[in-house]
């Protein structure tokens, strides 16, 4: 506590003590007043000092520690995105490829084979609930004609309702129709009037993903009903076609990849 030297000193001395004068006794006395108050005064700006230190520490904690959480959950999802599923070279191996069938130069991919072998198939339809299920999927719909062998029993055991999208003049109701680009010509895929609703979210099935031409026209015809297209899912893809170029930011999950087309 500094002494009142100068004169504008003592006069403020004075001013906040009313018995104190510039000198003598009453001087002396009002020190002795002041000093305690402004001791208070001190300890009290560190106590504050020194808890705004803590919060401002504390905060510094949680933020690194939920910083760090986030990364670790990140670096999990990410290891398990890229470990293989340990079903999938089984399925892999009950996918028989045909050379020259349905003509010269094509390898089919035959999944007769896969549908034969109750244990790959069953993989195979559970791999896709696993991912599906719980994920606000209304919608399963398959494309004609093998999509229709996977979705039902998806939509079944995710508890979503299953819409067939069938080639021109297979639906006897009234439908809506989105045309596609083939190597030579055009073709069409239809879908019910009334068999989906706006909002609603889906998921496009099929067996195989060649050129997307097929995949692409589903989406076209589903988003112009306003279906929101949570992703489309084939089990084998053909990357050499790259067909999922064709599909705009729609994600697309696959099981098997094959060189073969």
């Amino acid at each position: 506590i500094v002494e009142p030297k100068g004169k504008e000193d003592q006069q403020a001395v004075a001013t906040s003590c009313p018995h104190a004068s510039t000198d003598g006794p009453h001087l002396r006395a009002c020190r002795k007043q002041h000093k305690p108050a402004l001791s208070h005064v001190i300890i009290a700006s560190v106590c504050v000092s020194l808890h705004l230190i803590s919060y401002h520490l504390a905060l510094l904690f949680f933020r690194r520690v939920n910083s760090s959480k986030a990364s670790r959950d990140s670096e999990t999802m990410a290891t398990k995105e890229d470990v293989q599923d340990p079903r999938i070279p089984k399925i892999a191996s009950s996918i028989r490829v045909i050379p020259d069938f349905p003509k010269p130069g094509i390898m089919f991919q035959d999944i007769t084979t896969l549908l034969l072998d109750t244990e790959a198939f069953k993989d195979t339809i559970d791999i896709f609930v696993e991912r599906y299920k719980g994920k606000g999927i209304s919608v399963v719909a398959g494309v004609e004609a093998r999509g229709f062998i996977f979705g039902p029993p998806i939509a079944l055991a995710i508890g979503a309702k299953f819409v067939p999208l069938r080639k021109p003049k297979k639906l006897p109701g009234k439908v809506i129709s989105e045309e596609y680009s083939l190597e030579y010509g055009t073709d069409k895929i239809e879908m019910h009037v009334g068999a989906v609703e706006p909002g609603e979210r889906a998921i496009i099935i099929d067996d195989l993903i060649a050129t997307g031409g097929t995949l692409a026209a589903a989406i076209r015809l589903l988003e112009r009903v306003g279906v929101t297209i949570a992703e489309c899912a084939c089990v084998i893809e053909l990357p050499v076609l790259k067909g999922r170029e064709k599909l705009g930011e729609t994600p697309l999950f696959i099981l098997v990849t094959s060189d073969a087309a």
